[in-house]
């Protein structure tokens, strides 16, 4: 059992207040998800030469102390790199003016035990172990600011309870998901992709679906096709929510076994697993509030 919360605000001055206002609705889903918790938020995107990389120093010998400052000037001697690294603890994001795949290959050849979080224009993602109300606290969720964002609450039923395997998970550019429910063939998609070239990072099967769906949008998928061909690849008990850099996607599975429901405004569009991380945003006795059907689309342009 996890809790999933989303949340995209469509008037742009509601942007700042994004993680004021989903901080409640992470917190709300702890008895669903006390052993970790972590959220993507998206942003203003950066210029079409410059990426963002999130980092997560936590799994190192250092931890916390990690040498982000170091880095920085080891990226510029040994690639020439001029990168910017706001850091806070164990995490940090980096962000240059150059294509990211030398940079995370330079990583992980030097810092295998630097993990990396994500990587795209608009995305930045934090997770970690501990309550919600712990993580959110250590990473300062409610001042972020940001177009839209997807979290999540894990309560671990087939994996450990580690940092990279928390939720969100990522794959390609600006593309997350997390996920409530499981999986029933996720070594079979693994076994199906890995010939594609796709390297997997954690045995849970939360990193399959997401890996496949990047995969199919690599290879040319519009989101609502991709998650079409989801439905018919991907077995098991789920809801899922993704978040692009301009799009909130919602899918529940055939049976529609885990819970979800949507509440929206002029002002959002809010998703939870349940209700009670929902009562507190501003004006929803007003919002129009749903169930999602099972194998249905939902997709919100930011």
């Amino acid at each position: 059992m996890c809790g999933i919360v989303g949340l995209l605000v469509k008037k742009p001055a509601l942007r700042p207040r994004l993680g004021e206002l989903m901080v409640p609705m992470l917190i709300g889903m702890t008895e669903r998800g006390p052993d970790s918790a972590g959220l993507a938020v998206f942003t203003e995107p950066l210029g079409e030469d410059a990426r963002k990389i999130s980092l997560y120093s936590g799994m190192s010998e250092e931890g916390a102390d990690f040498n982000w400052l170091g880095l920085g000037h080891e990226l510029k001697e040994h690639l020439g790199v001029e990168a910017k690294i706001v850091a806070q603890g164990n995490h940090a994001i980096l962000t240059a003016a150059i294509a990211p795949e030398p940079v995370k290959r330079w990583i992980k050849e030097r810092y295998p035990k630097l993990h990396i979080l994500s990587t795209g224009r608009s995305i930045d993602l934090y997770k970690d172990i501990g309550t919600p109300a712990e993580v959110a606290a250590r990473y300062a969720f409610s001042g972020l600011a940001g177009s839209h964002l997807v979290g999540h609450t894990r309560m671990a039923t087939e994996s450990a309870v580690t940092p990279d395997r928390a939720h969100p998970f990522t794959a390609g550019e600006d593309f997350c998901l997390v996920h409530n429910g499981s999986l029933s063939n996720p070594y079979g998609v693994r076994r199906m992709l890995e010939p594609h070239g796709i390297r997997f990072e954690t045995d849970n099967d939360t990193e399959a679906a997401c890996r496949f769906l990047e995969w199919r949008l690599r290879e040319g998928d519009d989101l609502e096709t991709a998650l079409q061909k989801g439905f018919e690849a991907l077995d098991g008990f789920y809801t899922f929510l993704m978040g692009t850099a301009d799009k909130l996607a919602l899918i529940r599975d055939p049976f529609a076994c885990k819970p979800a429901v949507v509440a929206e405004t002029d002002d959002y569009v809010a998703i939870a697993s349940e209700f009670r991380s929902l009562a507190h945003l501003p004006g929803i006795q007003h919002a129009t509030v749903f169930e999602p059907a099972p194998e249905e689309m939902y997709v919100w342009n930011a």
